[in-house]
């Protein structure tokens, strides 16, 4: 990505200025598997943030880095801090809305097949 496409677009990593302020008063404290970065202000640090490798969505943060972000637990997640996975747990999938991979129901303008035909329970409103 380009400086243009830096400036203009927050949606795909940080911006320039995300970048300078992160540079200026950000102190790295980790990063999880999928390649986001998560820092904290060196002055305050209550104040918390993460930059994304790729698409900005939340979805895309771990358990334990989502508790650390919202101030829930003070310690920086680490496989010690996090319970053991459970046999039932899935690794996170991002949002798909708006992508082709989205859910789109049977009958929907947007999905595949036909709406079921009406079952003889409804009758329509018309107006008196």
């Amino acid at each position: 990505m380009g400086l243009l496409g830096k400036i203009f677009t927050w949606w795909n990593g940080a911006t320039v200025g995300t970048g300078i302020f992160t540079s200026r008063n950000g102190e790295k404290v980790g990063q999880d598997a999928a390649g986001n970065v998560y820092y904290r202000h060196r002055k305050d640090p209550a104040r918390r943030w993460v930059i994304y490798a790729g698409s900005n969505d939340s979805s895309r943060t771990p358990p334990g880095w989502n508790a650390w972000l919202r101030g829930t637990i003070d310690d920086v997640p680490g496989d010690e801090t996090l319970p053991p996975r459970r046999a039932f747990e899935k690794d996170p999938t991002p949002n798909l809305t708006g992508t082709l991979e989205a859910y789109r129901p049977g009958g929907s303008m947007a999905g595949k097949g036909k709406r079921a035909a009406a079952t003889g329970d409804y009758e329509a409103w018309t107006p008196e």
